[in-house]
């Protein structure tokens, strides 16, 4: 929705400065639809060009996130606590039990009770693998811990593509709305004798595609980039949180207070209470009993 309300603004505040001022959008109608042609299908080439298939899939599909914001909201960061908290519990409890937990997931009733975060594969396999390997002795907190790390920071270089190749159109936008100028230019130049009125308005039609591509490129597109790179940003601390929790659970700490290292770590916007915790972790204690 902010985002959304972001785009009016622009509009408004640009357009509605023209009109105050005294513009007149005749030629800026006239000559949008050949100059977005123009700028709009050259960014677009140079995108296909310049990214694979899984990368343009992954950029369109992340656009969205402008307007739908993160995809963990603080009752997910509370969720995922709770889930932890059940998991390393039964891991300290009775090893034997966890297995079937991070061997399926899938059909697992721990998982089952946190549908959204059993939905996410990434999410869920870097818990089963975490615990899967404390299992198996791979238990050097340190070793763990780096591991995890290259794996978090590999995820989040992957997931930045998207904040990458939209930045690298919005660097580009006015470059090309130069290009469209300039071949605005030159049909003017092929009615050089043409009366001053007619020339006024080629020239002014020229010059809308050097307003298109800045008015894209630090309008929408750098904007766009900025958002999604924030969110991709936020969306990482989910999995921060992750290797918070279990790598606390291989230096031995008590399981509250790995939980409780968790929520110290999760962001501020998002952090659950200490009392809610409390009281969700008794709930799900009594679901599991």
């Amino acid at each position: 929705m902010i985002g959304i309300i972001g785009i009016i603004i622009v509009f408004v505040m640009v357009f509605g400065g023209y009109l105050a001022a005294g513009g007149k959008m005749t030629i800026i109608l006239k000559s949008l639809p050949y100059e977005f042609t123009m700028i709009g299908g050259a960014a677009l080439g140079a995108f296909v060009i310049s990214n694979d298939v899984g990368g343009i899939k992954h950029t369109c599909k992340d656009i969205m996130k402008v307007f739908k914001g993160p995809k963990w909201n603080k009752a997910d960061y509370q969720d995922l606590l709770c889930l932890l908290y059940e998991l390393v519990r039964l891991a300290r409890k009775n090893p034997v039990e966890l297995e079937p937990h991070i061997e399926a997931p899938q059909d697992s009733a721990i998982f089952g009770r946190y549908p959204k975060i059993q939905k996410d594969k990434e999410t869920v396999e870097l818990i089963s693998d975490t615990l899967r390997s404390a299992s198996m002795n791979y238990d050097d907190p340190h070793q763990v811990e780096e591991v995890l790390e290259k794996r978090l920071e590999a995820n989040f270089h992957h997931a930045l593509h998207s904040s990458h190749a939209l930045q690298t159109i919005a660097d580009g936008l006015p470059a090309l709305g130069i290009v469209a100028a300039v071949l605005g230019v030159i049909k003017t130049m092929g009615s050089i004798d043409q009366p001053p009125e007619i020339l006024g308005k080629l020239i002014g039609g020229a010059l809308v595609g050097t307003f298109l591509g800045v008015f894209l490129a630090y309008g929408f597109f750098g904007p766009f980039a900025a958002k999604v790179k924030t969110i991709t940003e936020q969306d990482a601390q989910f999995n921060q949180l992750i290797r918070e929790v279990l790598v606390a659970n291989l230096h031995n700490h008590a399981v509250n207070i790995c939980i409780e290292v968790g929520r110290q770590n999760t962001p501020g916007s998002v952090r659950p209470s200490f009392a809610d915790l409390e009281q969700a972790i008794k709930e799900a204690k009594q679901v599991a009993a």
